[in-house]
């Protein structure tokens, strides 16, 4: 089973650079999509549905902003929308899928580089979903939390560590949550297979970041323990490129 994870940066301009051809090639049975900056209304559901997709779409109440959808050719037995915190759903940042075996979210976390407001309220949200998710999988142990977190882990995660130290996305009080999250039963799946560097997932469409390589990868699969023997492989796909995140894969064991 693929499960693909992947903010588009706004489904409609995705979908002029040839997402929908991608998708259909590379064929996930899931696909959290995150940044979708899009109503429902505002997208021709046919071209996923005419592929064996289920749509699930959480918009922000702001036009244009934020978003996620998960589409799945498994239909699932539950879908919850947000997390009963309406300065979050209001932006609408977790969807979550329940299906037989296991339960997959798709999540965008807030980013803080707008200035010290975002900051704070991207403190205020890791502070939040750290409890909502700790609760979570005493309910549903078997859980997939993927989608762009925002946050560089470790010094290999980014390309330049030393100048980027002081960056929202990089601060040692993000990185400190990561430690902590991880260290709550979650598992950074791409780090099961691969040790190396210069992995990433999002590129500054400055300065020809993307095709130096002067990334971040701040895009994760992260998944509980008790799915760790399930997992077979976790991907980046750097190649697809419908917006200045790339797409990440895991593939598991069927259920």
């Amino acid at each position: 089973m693929k499960i693909v994870s992947y903010n588009v940066n706004g489904i409609r301009a995705a979908l002029t650079k040839g997402f929908a051809e991608w998708l259909k090639a590379t064929d996930p049975d899931i696909i959290g999509l995150q940044e979708i900056k899009a109503e429902e209304s505002q997208i021709d559901k046919t071209i996923f549905e005419d592929m064996g997709y289920h749509i699930y779409w959480y918009p922000a109440a702001k036009k244009g902003y934020s978003g996620v959808a998960i589409l799945t050719k498994i239909k699932p037995k539950h879908v919850e929308y947000g997390v009963k915190h309406q300065f979050y759903d209001d932006e609408g940042r977790i969807l979550r899928a329940d299906f037989d075996g296991f339960s997959f979210m798709s999540a965008y976390f807030p980013s803080g580089t707008t200035g010290d407001i975002r900051q704070v309220f991207k403190y205020k949200f890791l502070d939040d979903i750290y409890g909502y998710s700790q609760d979570l999988i005493k309910k549903l142990p078997n859980l997939i939390l993927s989608g762009d977190y925002n946050i560089c882990h470790k010094p290999i995660d980014i390309h330049n560590p030393v100048s980027n130290k002081n960056s929202s996305g990089f601060l040692p009080e993000e990185r400190a949550w990561m430690d902590k999250f991880t260290g709550s039963g979650f598992i950074d799946t791409f780090r099961l297979f691969n040790p190396n560097p210069h992995h990433y997932t999002w590129w500054s469409y400055r300065a020809g970041s993307r095709s130096k390589n002067l990334g971040w990868r701040i895009d994760y699969h992260m998944a509980t323990e008790p799915l760790k023997e399930k997992i077979k492989r976790s991907i980046t796909l750097p190649d697809a490129l419908h917006s200045d995140h790339c797409p990440i894969m895991i593939e598991i064991d069927k259920y």
